[in-house]
């Protein structure tokens, strides 16, 4: 009996149990075996030896039997003469709690602005470096291609060869003009004039454009920043050759004075999230939600909150989910597009179930907890929901109800319908440490 209460204290009295049945069951099977030999042994110390081992087998099948039907936690047994321990419990009742959304994200600048080049040519020069600020108009690459300049020096020639052409037009429409008033030559000789100057007019208009045209492209060969920004990655240095068809940008310009932390919602999340929400519409509740936290990468808090937006007016079909943004002001330039972090919505629930996580233990994946009913005895219950965010408490979805009473601690050495003294725990203790 002393062996069986010391398995029982160590919480291997089963093993025990099922060790003395299999040697019991050996036994018998001995104990069979010798007594039908005895019959056939005609020397007597032999006999004798057989009888007394016979019986001692006998002997061990009767103790064997006697530890298991006596060493549980039934009637008779061991565990019947332990009295039952003083054990924390807790009534459940519901409460108030805010509970917050973590929500992987990604970030991008209010802009992000490809640089491309317009024009076919040779990286000449590089004014910035990769990870700079820039300001608006500031000068980035230069791109050399003689071609254009050539063309402009061209064109130029042509509007002063068009100027003297006009010029030489108009003296001849002055020459025929008196002429014609004296009837010395036709009126046809100043129509002609007349036409041969304005044929003239228009070619110096054309000489003009296309001179235009070729300082465009000469211009095309400086780049400069269309806005105050970040410069990205430059892939191409000096001597690349680009043009605008090339697959890389120069480099991409983002603009991160303000930040959009992008992330999505499945549809579960999104009815919850909205359901506690004040609001006629879906944009009225998104107004109506409380500011976001953003938690960078090492897992600090960014000060600025943010103000959430709808990002897609639908739940995507292919992965379920609709993604909303939330917008930071980025005055020091601390975030930088590309970045990760995590968006944090507090959610408010007026009636919740709260459990100290003390109170649970897992078996096969599934959180558990020793519910107590009116004889005191206890059992187990499996229980879903979700930890609270400093994770020493457990908002229940499932598998308590309010009125239910759990044991707190102490939950190693309790099994099914074990019997207990429940000690009531105060509430305010319980919850001292809830957020």
């Amino acid at each position: 009996m002393g062996l069986a209460a010391f398995c029982t204290c160590n919480g291997t009295l089963r093993i025990f149990l099922a060790a003395v049945n299999q040697f019991q069951a050996a036994a018998t099977v001995l104990f069979l075996y010798f007594a039908n030999q005895i019959a056939t042994v005609k020397s007597k110390p032999v006999f004798y030896t057989l009888l007394v081992f016979s019986c001692a087998l006998l002997f061990a099948c009767n103790s064997g039997s006697s530890t298991s039907n006596g060493g549980g936690n039934g009637p008779g047994g061991f565990g019947a003469n332990m009295p039952p321990k003083d054990y924390k419990v807790l009534t459940l009742s519901y409460r108030s709690a805010k509970v917050n959304g973590n929500f992987p994200a990604t970030i991008q600048g209010q802009q992000i602005i490809e640089i491309r080049p317009k024009i076919d040519g040779y990286v000449d020069a590089i004014y910035v470096s990769e990870g700079a600020p820039v300001k608006k108009g500031q000068m980035l690459f230069r791109i050399s291609n003689p071609q254009y300049e050539q063309e402009a020096i061209t064109a130029t020639a042509s509007i002063k060869s068009a100027e003297a052409d006009v010029d030489a037009a108009k003296m001849q429409v002055d020459k025929v003009k008196p002429l014609v008033e004296k009837d010395i030559v036709s009126k046809y000789e100043l129509e002609s004039a007349q036409y041969t100057l304005k044929a003239k007019e228009a070619a110096l208009a054309q000489a003009k454009a296309a001179l235009a045209n070729a300082q465009t492209n000469v211009g095309y060969t400086i780049l400069r920043s269309p806005a105050d920004g970040v410069i990205g990655l430059i892939p191409y240095k000096v001597g690349a050759l680009v043009n605008s068809t090339s697959t890389d940008p120069l480099t991409t310009l983002s603009n991160i004075d303000k930040v959009y932390a992008y992330y999505s919602l499945d549809e579960k999340q999104f009815l919850q999230i909205f359901a506690t929400v004040p609001g006629a519409g879906i944009q009225e509740k998104i107004k109506n939600l409380a500011p976001a936290t953003l938690l960078l990468a090492d897992g600090s808090v960014y000060p600025e909150k943010g103000k959430i937006e709808l990002a897609s007016g639908f739940i995507s079909t292919e992965t379920g989910t609709a993604t909303f943004k939330a917008i930071y002001a980025n005055p020091l330039g601390l975030i930088r597009s590309g970045a990760s972090a995590t968006v944090r919505i507090p959610r408010l629930i007026d009636s919740a179930l709260i459990i100290p996580q003390s109170a649970t233990y897992e078996l096969q994946d599934k959180k558990m907890v020793y519910i107590v009913n009116k004889d005191n005895q206890v059992s187990s219950s499996a229980i879903t929901g979700a930890p609270s965010d400093n994770g020493l408490y457990f908002i229940v979805t499932g598998g308590l109800k309010p009125g239910d009473t759990i044991v707190l601690e102490g939950l190693i050495g309790l099994r099914d319908s074990t019997k207990i003294i429940p000690k009531q725990a105060a509430a305010d203790t319980v919850y001292r440490r809830l957020q």
